[in-house]
């Protein structure tokens, strides 16, 4: 593959446009090392050829032990640490303050938090909060019953094996749409009751222990045999669902139908009744039915089975969602599984870190603040001149495609040229003038916050969508890509080292938060992502000799990450993870490309003995440096879209040609693939 000596010969035009952006040149220390990377996280006695993860983060690896509550640690994880810092250093200033206006913002957050810290009025208090939905509960003697009580399962915090949502409509994104499925597992997926693995059937006898344990704290006699009533149940339901890599496919997953066909196609429910619980004031004229084969024989699981079961059933599952903000009993107790044997820990996060978790449901009140003292606006500007540096780069990947035909390329350009990047925060921060915060009643407060967003999802149905809305706050450590909008979102607790830097090199900035940049515009061009269009309407816009070409190749990727093994007998499925997995690839490319672009023709000076290209692939792989729990692992593989960390350095890595040059991988290297064997998509 000659993909970069062509870019680059095809792009000269270009160049000039594509230089670093100047704050990124600014005078001033990096945080991390002399350039922008600590090298002393390096463990030199590994060839890059061998494992690139572990040469550039093998010593960090071998040094740093999981504190008791981490089920994981990386680069993520100590951006969400320094997050959590800086909200918790706003939220104590709060407390400190006697002259807050009631029912203002700062109130809120402050009596919110306080709430939650009240250890001990929780402990007094017991399961005394949750009563009223207990005995709701209780009072389930029919079928009208409890189909009110699934479709009020969101404000009751239980659970149910059939849920309604208010989604963007994937084929007509300027309106809202009600979305059906099915769920209502008390464990992480399917496999988790179907695997007859060792570790699946240990996690299966400490699930009856946690489920009989739960159901005790409600006063329910004969626990154990009711928790293998449950546990029965749920193994029925989990019989029906596809799998998480099914549930991917956007064609499979959008069957509109209108509501008289959803009563005659899935006959036996009373779905009228089911909305009218949840809130909609009547049934939506049109809905999608995301997995229609799981309907009907989950419907005859709701019919068949005793009223007294799934009394069990719900009452296990608001004991167990509720256990974090009751008695210090209750919650050590549901901690002992969901924490201890779900994920490995050994100790809860400490009380402050779980409060400040607390404050997520009205996230832009803290927001606000959060912007005005953690994000600078030079870091803005430079992140839009490299958003708008990637887009050209991914321009020019897109024309040297040697598979894809002029025809699919111009749609492919237009849907480039109207990606919409968000930078930072909201230009509207969320009205939370209805959320009642009063001091001293958790549970009261928890409530008013489920029943903000509640009406918040209710109130979209029949209104034009917001297009500038965000869907994640600003402390948030992450990214999104929303298919619907084509807009790619990146909140301000994302932009610090060691993903972006103002005073890093060059080559760390491009190849850390430039490969995120990239990772988020190639979701817009993975295997679902591809299947909407420069307005975001789910259509088909290749042509199929196109289509045909990616698809080979996507199936390669596929087959590549099957063979990534974390754990024994437990592998990435590469079908599953292949839309993160593209995105890596493509975007890693395509940062690479603008990183050249930018050098203007010239190469980029050695620092520390390494050249730019070096500097730029190990700002990538510190960017996933990270540690796992066994027990966290095997969520990933199972929930999980995306690989394991050490797959994200490696996988992509070995499929570069720039990579190669860049290190001297040779044949013999364990990473090295032969150069008919790379793929290269975007």
């Amino acid at each position: 593959m000659k993909h970069v000596p062509t870019t680059l010969g095809l792009a000269l035009a270009l160049a000039l446009s594509l230089t670093a952006p100047a704050a990124l040149a600014a005078d001033g220390k990096p945080q991390l090392g002399s350039f922008g990377v600590d090298l002393a996280n390096r463990d030199t006695s590994v060839k890059p050829g061998d494992d690139f993860d572990r040469y550039a983060n093998g010593a960090w690896f071998d040094g740093y032990t999981l504190k008791d509550y981490e089920t994981r640690y990386g680069s993520f994880n100590a951006l969400a640490d320094r997050a959590e810092e800086q909200t918790r250093a706003i939220v104590e200033e709060l407390l400190a303050r006697k002259d807050l206006k009631p029912g203002s913002n700062e109130q809120k957050v402050r009596d919110y938090y306080a709430s939650y810290m009240d250890k001990a009025a929780r402990d007094a208090a017991g399961i005394k909060p949750l009563l009223p939905t207990l005995q709701r509960i209780e009072r389930i003697d029919s079928m009208a019953k409890l189909t009110a009580a699934f479709g009020n399962a969101a404000m009751d915090g239980t659970s149910s094996p059939i849920g309604a949502g208010i989604t963007l409509d994937r084929k007509d994104p300027d309106r809202y749409l009600v979305s059906i499925g099915v769920g209502g597992l008390g464990l992480p997926d399917k496999d988790f009751y179907l695997n007859q693995e060792p570790r699946f059937v240990q996690i299966r006898a400490a699930y009856l222990d946690h489920v009989q344990k739960m159901l005790g704290f409600a006063g329910v006699k004969d626990a154990k045999a009711r928790a293998e009533a449950i546990i029965a149940l749920e193994t029925e339901l989990a019989k029906q669902m596809w799998d998480r890599a099914q549930l991917r496919d956007r064609d499979k997953t959008y069957n509109l139908r209108t509501f008289a066909q959803l009563g005659q196609e899935f006959a036996g429910y009373d779905w009228a009744a089911h909305f009218a619980a949840q809130g909609l004031v009547r049934p939506p004229a049109e809905v999608n039915i995301g997995t229609p084969s799981a309907v009907t024989p989950i419907i005859g699981i709701i019919g068949k089975t005793p009223l007294n079961v799934w009394r069990d059933y719900l009452t296990f599952h608001a004991v167990r969602n509720h256990a974090p903000v009751l008695s210090t009993e209750i919650d050590e107790a549901a901690f002992a599984f969901t924490g201890m044997v779900l994920q490995g820990q050994k100790a809860q996060r400490e009380p402050w870190k779980r409060g400040i978790a607390q404050l997520n449901g009205i996230g832009d009140a803290v927001g606000q603040i959060y912007v005005a003292r953690h994000f600078k606006p030079e870091a803005k500007a430079a992140m839009d001149t490299l958003v708008e540096n990637l887009r050209k780069a991914l321009r020019i990947n897109i024309q040297n495609l040697d598979w894809m035909g002029e025809a699919t390329k111009a749609e492919a350009y237009r849907k480039l040229e109207t990606f919409n990047p968000k930078i930072g925060y909201t230009k509207k921060w969320r009205d939370y003038s209805s959320v009642t915060i009063v001091p001293n009643d958790l549970m009261a407060n928890v409530l008013s916050v489920r029943r903000y967003a509640i009406n918040d999802q209710l109130r979209r149905l029949g209104t034009k969508p917001d297009r500038d809305e965000w869907f994640m706050t600003p402390q948030t450590v992450n990214a999104y890509y929303n298919a619907s909008f084509n807009e790619i979102v990146f909140p301000a607790g994302i932009l610090q080292p060691p993903f972006f830097d103002l005073n890093a090199d060059p080559a760390v900035n491009y190849g850390a938060i430039g490969g995120v940049i990239g990772h988020e515009m190639g979701h817009g061009f993975d295997d679902q992502g591809s299947k909407s269009d420069y307005a975001g309407i789910q259509r088909n816009w290749w042509t199929d000799e196109d289509r045909a070409r990616f698809e080979a190749r996507t199936k390669a990727l596929v087959a590549q990450y099957n063979t990534y093994c974390p754990l024994p007998n437990q592998c990435v499925n590469g079908q599953l993870a292949l839309g993160e997995n593209i995105g890596d690839l493509g975007g890693l490319s395509m940062a690479y490309t603008a990183y050249r672009l930018s050098l203007n023709g010239k190469e980029a000076p050695v620092i520390d003995g390494l050249t730019g290209d070096q500097r730029f692939f190990l700002a990538w792989a510190q960017v996933w440096k990270s540690k796992y729990r066994d027990e966290a692992m095997l969520n990933q593989l199972k929930v999980g879209p995306h690989s394991p960390p050490r797959f994200r350095v490696n996988g992509p890595l070995r499929n570069l040609d720039e990579w190669y040059r860049a290190f001297d991988v040779k044949p013999g290297d364990k990473l090295y693939l032969p150069p008919e064997q790379r793929v290269r998509i975007w």
